[in-house]
């Protein structure tokens, strides 16, 4: 590198440390002055642990100063907090509406299928007896045509002729 590229890289190093230096140091400097000017507030300070205070209710030393402000914001608060009920119940029953006919529509269709799986089984049944009885009419069947061939076999039928005069036809 040569002294002219040297010096642009040094200058743009400093450039890049100073905006790191700025944007880490920058904003918290800028919320505690923003904070600082910013103490001019409607009523004084109040003096309470409200570490041990539930979250949504308010010091009461704040309400005291005020009872006119203190009960507007009190109703306010209630109203919102009450609002926001109304709406979560409206949401749960509509959720839950929406559950019921879910669950009606899955119990209609498992109904459904047990019909049809019914109606299956019962064919299934039909169709085995069916077998069952084609497979006892086959075995008496075989049955007689053995008796009918040894019959004829007693009385001289060879089956060698039978296959001759067959083949003339």
């Amino acid at each position: 590198m040569n002294r002219r590229q040297r010096r642009a890289f040094m200058v743009l190093m400093w450039t890049v440390g100073f905006c790191l230096i700025g944007y880490i140091g920058g904003r918290p400097l800028y919320w505690h002055l923003n904070e600082s000017l910013s103490t001019v507030s409607s009523c004084a300070p109040c003096h309470c642990d409200c570490s041990l205070e539930p979250l949504l209710s308010l010091p009461d030393d704040c309400m005291k100063q005020d009872p006119e402000e203190g009960e507007g914001s009190e109703r306010r608060f209630t109203e919102l907090l009450s609002q926001e009920v109304r709406q979560k119940e409206a949401i749960a029953e509509e959720k839950q509406r929406i559950a019921d006919t879910t669950l009606l529509e899955a119990k209609k269709l498992a109904s459904q299928y047990q019909k049809e799986a019914d109606k299956c089984n019962s064919g299934m049944e039909t169709c085995e007896e069916a077998r069952e009885r084609a497979e006892a009419a086959l075995v008496n069947q075989m049955k007689e045509t053995a008796l009918w061939e040894l019959r004829a076999r007693q009385r001289g039928w060879k089956e060698s002729a039978f296959k001759i005069s067959r083949a003339h036809f």
